[in-house]
């Protein structure tokens, strides 16, 4: 055990030191003080540091779930402790209707990723993924940075590249630089490694519920995480908004995004042959059109290509090689196809946009925009 050093209280009150710091609206979170905040760490390690935060940040009304407060391996209360599971938020979901909350937070086990549930317009609780936290949170803190006079023309945010496109329409309206790398939180760290002390990074994420803001941190961090969703929706509350309400003007602003990911399971040594002939297939014969819509572009990370099939040109993709391929289309649908790296699937991420003109055409075009996804998944043959 002497290689072994033990951290104590002194590394929390430094980390908490510098998480206040990044805080934007600090008044406005005083003046919401009373936002009803439910949080679960799913017997993890959040536990000890996303109450104690929330409370730095000034929230004073912030009900954890007593089930799942104690640190626990097996995870009785859960099939899996995954934030992006919805099963994984049932007792959350439970006691923000008895607390009639504003907000709903779940951590996982070792506290890096976060789930969250808002009231929809009809006042139930919805879960929003990981697409949608992050441009909630991204706009948030672009647009507070322009805000308090911090934008200087060498800030940027990063993000993967199956993540949603709407994050990169919201960097350009502020003329912010963006950064798209492979999936992986260490690529996002990679980026603010080579930009230390020439730009400053200002946020990024991953569809996979992972986000992070500031420098001090280099991984993905739901105890930041929740404090910074928790001050975005304060300062959406102090404009007489919903979180969910503030989702659709952002969809208003810079078209509606809705994404869908689907993953096959392919288990053994010929499932492991099937997702390679796929991969293949798709590589040499690629399609001309999906969903009656032609294909323009086709990233593929493997060769570090980009082909457009309509001017027949071949661009070179500053990326490391990965087995990925990406389909743009004329319509502006984006599709991503990868091997997991580790388990036996076969993903399929999917990405389409439609204009939204009003709050109230919401729940038409959110219907169009699944129907398409089903289209698309149809078309490509994929089940």
């Amino acid at each position: 055990m002497k290689n072994v050093e033990k951290i104590g209280e002194i590394i929390d009150k430094e980390y908490i030191k510098e998480l206040v710091k990044i805080s934007l609206n600090p008044e406005i979170n005083k003046k919401q003080k009373d936002l009803k905040i439910v949080y679960t760490p799913i017997h993890g390690t959040g536990a000890t540091l996303v109450p104690q935060v929330l409370k730095e940040y000034g929230f004073e009304n912030v009900f954890s779930v007593q089930e799942q407060n104690i640190p626990d391996g097996n995870f009785p209360t859960v099939k899996s402790p995954n934030p992006e599971e919805p099963a994984a938020l049932e007792l959350a979901l439970k006691l923000a209707k008895e607390k009639d909350a504003d907000l709903v937070m779940a951590t996982d086990p070792d506290g890096d990723r976060v789930g969250i549930a808002v009231k929809d317009l009809k006042g139930d609780f919805v879960l929003l993924n990981g697409n949608q936290t992050a441009a909630l949170l991204i706009n948030y803190l672009i647009s507070q940075w322009k805000e308090k006079g911090k934008l200087k023309g060498k800030e940027y945010i990063v993000k993967t590249i199956v993540t949603s496109e709407i994050l990169t329409e919201i960097a350009q309206k502020y003329n912010v630089e963006y950064f798209d790398v492979l999936t992986g939180f260490k690529y996002i760290a990679n980026i603010i490694k080579q930009n230390e002390g020439k730009k400053k990074f200002i946020g990024g994420g991953e569809e996979s519920y992972g986000y992070l803001a500031g420098e001090f941190v280099r991984d993905k961090d739901a105890i930041m995480s929740c404090a910074l969703i928790a001050e975005t929706a304060a300062f959406v509350k102090n404009q007489n908004k919903t979180l969910y309400e503030a989702l659709i003007d952002i969809y208003i602003e810079f078209g509606f995004y809705k994404e869908t990911l689907i993953s096959l399971v392919r288990k053994g040594k010929s499932g492991d042959e099937e997702i390679k002939k796929m991969m293949e297939d798709y590589r040499n014969s690629p399609p001309q059109t999906i969903n009656n819509s032609n294909v323009m572009l086709i990233h593929d990370f493997l060769k570090q290509k980009t082909f457009d099939q309509i001017s027949h040109l071949r661009y070179d993709i500053h990326l490391p090689k990965s087995d990925v391929l990406q389909f743009i289309l004329h319509d502006g649908t984006k599709i991503s196809v990868r091997p997991s790296g580790t388990e036996p699937k076969i993903k399929f991420y999917f990405g389409v946009k439609e204009k939204l003109g009003k709050r109230e055409d919401f729940e038409k075009v959110n219907t169009l925009l699944d129907e398409k996804i089903k289209n698309i998944i149809k078309s490509m043959g994929i089940n």
